[in-house]
């Protein structure tokens, strides 16, 4: 395994440790510690109803664990397009999710922005660790 897919699987364990940390205060009905005033207002975005997945109880940090799960079963594998796919569905995920927290809420939460953070890290190294193309011609 080398090193960047290590930093990547290791990335995936922390995204899945505060995803999972999310998801348990979630359902225990606890806001996590915060600010909750100004721009950075984790309760604002939480309790929100952008908060859970389609107005059903599941909360967004639970697919949060899925995509780090799944992200980390990958890259238990040599690097290739599946790793940059599934970072890009997690890129476009975040862009959605940071729209929503910004223009619709007018506010962000720390924890939130921590997952992104992760996640923008894993489409870093999947980009940097894309197999080289050949592009010579005979």
């Amino acid at each position: 395994m080398s090193r960047l897919q290590l930093s990547a699987l290791l990335v995936s364990l922390a995204g899945i440790a505060v995803s999972a940390y999310l998801t348990v205060l979630h359902y225990a009905g606890v806001i996590p510690g915060c600010p909750v005033t100004g721009p950075i207002n984790c309760e604002a975005v939480l309790s929100s109803s952008y908060a859970v997945i389609g107005g059903t109880a599941v909360p967004t940090s639970a697919a949060g664990i899925v995509w780090f799960g799944v992200s980390a079963l990958l890259w238990t594998r040599p690097a290739g397009r599946a790793h940059l796919v599934w970072s890009g569905v997690g890129l476009a995920t975040v862009l959605y999710l940071v729209f929503i927290e910004i223009v619709r809420l007018g506010v962000i939460c720390l924890w939130c922005t921590a997952t992104h953070v992760l996640v923008v890290a894993i489409g870093l190294i999947a980009l940097a660790s894309r197999p080289a193309t050949n592009t010579a011609r005979d």
